[in-house]
């Protein structure tokens, strides 16, 4: 196979702000010591980087009707290194691809990313993102330097979901324009076990099965007690004593995440109890809000 004829596969995403790591190309090995399996190369496209808040000795006069300011779009292409031989094969490789997994698996990727800039940077506000909220997702192969440079050779796009993000399975609280409406009124309170169920979730989707089960013991515990005003509604009772039952089990799961790792039975612990909290959770915004 010559260097000309070999061809590589891509997905490309761009999200509409600064995603936070600097432009450049990352190596992302799948497990420690083995050879790089992706290449992701970040790429910051319109505004130029400029600090939100510059110092100033003293604030300024702005004239009325000041013109929106330019923001910074992500540009982010997943490379697999491991080459196609000649156009012909790629070109069957593109027509076959499961387009919806693969942009799948290139947003669990950037997630690793984006998590470890997290961790490295000390920033609490630094964010994972979601396929749904990308402005475009791109499948398809090139030459080496023209993926390693955000261009291509033969590209298909993803179709973009009507009326916006799709929901997230078992995540979202039903009605939810009308739940902020009531909370933002007065007539329903956020419980802190909601944020808290969410930040789980987020671990388990991207596999952090460690921190998913040391931060499950106190989303239950919080769950249970902030619950309980409403155990006699929409069969909350019957949920939360079924929550009971599993507390052990996920006191054990948290044991093991601090000794190191989780067996694949107490990682679907965790798994099937973060599910039903979050259908006690549902299972009350559900029931009328504001009665």
């Amino acid at each position: 196979m010559t260097t000309s004829s070999r061809r590589f596969r891509f997905v490309q995403l761009e999200y509409p702000w600064a995603l936070g790591p600097d432009a450049g190309r990352y190596t992302i090995r799948e497990r420690l010591a083995e050879a790089p399996r992706h290449i992701l190369v970040l790429a910051v496209l319109g505004a130029h980087q400029r600090r939100l808040l510059p110092r100033r000795r003293r604030a300024r006069d702005v004239a009325p009707g000041p013109p929106p300011e330019p923001v910074a779009t992500s540009r982010v292409t997943l490379v697999d290194t491991v080459a196609l031989n000649g156009e012909r094969a790629a070109e069957q490789w593109l027509r076959a691809a499961p387009l919806d997994a693969l942009a799948a698996g290139a947003v669990a990727r950037l997630n690793r990313v984006l998590h470890a800039h997290r961790i490295a940077t000390a920033d609490p506000y630094a964010r994972e993102v979601a396929l749904e909220q990308a402005l475009v997702a791109r499948v398809g192969y090139g030459l080496g330097e023209q993926v390693a440079d955000g261009r291509w050779e033969s590209a298909r796009e993803l179709p973009r979901a009507r009326g916006g993000a799709l929901p997230r399975p078992g995540g979202a609280a039903l009605r939810p324009q009308e739940r902020l409406t009531a909370v933002l009124g007065g007539r329903d309170a956020l419980l802190a076990c909601e944020e808290l169920t969410l930040r789980v979730r987020a671990d388990v989707d991207a596999g952090r099965m460690r921190e998913a089960a040391l931060g499950l013991g106190v989303t239950l515990d919080a769950a249970l007690a902030e619950l309980e005003p409403w155990r006699d509604q929409a069969a909350l009772g019957e949920r939360m004593a079924e929550l009971r039952a599993r507390r052990e089990d996920v006191r054990g799961a948290a044991g093991s995440a601090l000794e190191g790792g989780l067996s694949e039975a107490q990682a679907e612990v965790v798994r099937a109890v973060l599910a039903r909290v979050e259908a006690a959770l549902r299972a009350r915004t559900a029931r009328g809000l504001g009665s």
